[in-house]
């Protein structure tokens, strides 16, 4: 959630920025006026209670003395009954405040491009020089029935469309690479954790994924309990409504997950194949820090990513998000996009994302920094999409005749 007391401060400079990312100025009005209309039933109240402590003392002072305290307890009894009117308008207005900002976005950091979409991002480097074939090569689905690494069929069978079974080699290289990534991470000093594939609303609304964006979560049926969309969302949420120690500080962790998405918003687009799937497996990075250490580890995180392709063998490139392509709780957002040569493009495989403390107001959580409690910083970033990952080195490492070697890195993962 934005800073409420900052858009007070600098309401001309926060609302341009809102809307640079598609806030409406109508929304950002009802946001001040919902705002002043807190602050003025605040004081209604405070100014009232100040009036019942004061009664209060007289009350005493009246018993003391004897004297008739008939007429006195009538004004303090209607005063109560005013208060907790008061109170009432307090917590609507509280509330009516609270349901318009969890559904304003994040403000974007000033060093975000402009532009509308994907196309607009700006290419920071490339990383290795993709190969180049004396054959065409073949895209990922073609390569994996042939291989029988992957049944898109059967998924189909068992589930829906946008669901595939692995099967042989594709299963093992799956489970490789898991391990070869979480085992990476580790060493980059980002500490393994399993969490829970099921999450509550009030996790989903730490990290925003609610209330904007339910209708891409399943549902279960009858709870308010809801398949979890990426690992962000547990991990972040481990630390939920409590205040660290200073010197816990930074929390870097990396986990391994099924993810669930239904992909409302994608429909017709990459129907076949592994690239857009409602069940697919992730390994996430999340950080926890304070705001002085965020940038750093920031780029710590994308240089793990990349490094993790780079000793796949992968072809990449990492690119800045313009402000039309940003995600709903960043503040700034770095992707790594692979080389498929089948497709004879690069696709996204990592979204590496800096929410600074909007996550952590949302989610309440707090580091004890001397005598005051405040906001850390949160940070998220695939490292990496295992499908897309086994998509690249299919397409990457093909042969003339279909075969597909593995990079040597894997190798021992393979014999486990």
């Amino acid at each position: 959630m934005i800073d409420l007391k900052l858009l007070q401060k600098d309401f001309d400079g926060i609302s341009t920025k809102l809307m640079r990312k598609g806030v409406s100025a109508e929304l950002i009005q009802d946001l001040k006026t919902k705002n002043e209309a807190l602050k003025k039933a605040k004081a209604s109240f405070e100014t009232l209670q100040a009036l019942q402590n004061s009664m209060s003392k007289e009350f005493g002072i009246y018993k003391r003395e004897g004297k008739d305290i008939s007429e006195l307890k009538q004004r303090v009894d209607a005063n109560k009954i005013v208060i907790n009117e008061a109170l009432d308008i307090q917590r609507t207005c509280q509330e009516e405040l609270e349901n318009i900002a969890m559904a304003i976005p994040n403000i974007p950091d000033d060093s975000v491009p402009d532009g509308e979409d994907e196309n607009d991002n700006v290419e920071l480097k490339k990383v290795l020089t993709p190969r180049k074939f004396d054959f065409t090569p073949k895209e990922h689905w073609e390569l994996a029935e042939q291989n029988g690494w992957i049944d898109f069929e059967r998924g189909v069978k068992l589930a829906t469309s946008r669901f595939s079974v692995s099967f042989g080699m594709g299963a093992k290289l799956e489970r490789a690479l898991i391990n070869f990534m979480l085992n990476f991470n580790s060493k980059r000093g980002f500490q393994e954790v399993s969490v829970p594939s099921l999450v509550n609303r009030t996790a989903l609304e730490g990290t925003g994924q609610l209330p904007k964006f339910e209708d891409d979560l399943y549902k279960m049926d009858g709870q308010e309990l809801f398949l979890i969309p990426t690992a962000e969302v547990p991990v972040t949420n481990l630390y939920q409504d409590e205040i660290l120690a200073s010197d816990e500080l930074p929390k870097k962790m990396t986990a391994y997950t099924s993810c669930f998405r239904k992909e409302a918003g994608a429909a017709g687009r990459d129907t076949r194949g592994m690239i857009r799937q409602h069940q697919f497996h992730k390994v996430e990075l999340v950080a926890l820090c304070k705001p002085e250490d965020s940038e750093a580890i920031f780029d710590d995180m994308v240089a793990c990513a990349s490094d993790i392709l780079t000793a796949l063998e992968l072809p990449h490139k990492i690119v800045n998000l313009c402000i039309g392509d940003l995600g709903f709780s960043a503040a700034h957002t770095t992707d790594i996009e692979v080389w498929l040569p089948g497709q004879d493009q690069y696709r996204e495989i990592s979204s590496i994302s800096n929410t600074r403390e909007f996550q952590a107001r949302r989610a309440k959580i707090r580091y004890k920094d001397g005598k005051k409690n405040v906001m850390v910083h949160t940070l998220n970033g695939s490292s990496l999409a295992v499908g897309r990952t086994l998509v690249a080195i299919m397409e990457n490492f093909q042969h003339e005749d279909g075969s597909i070697t593995i990079p040597k890195v894997l190798e021992p993962y393979l014999e486990m």
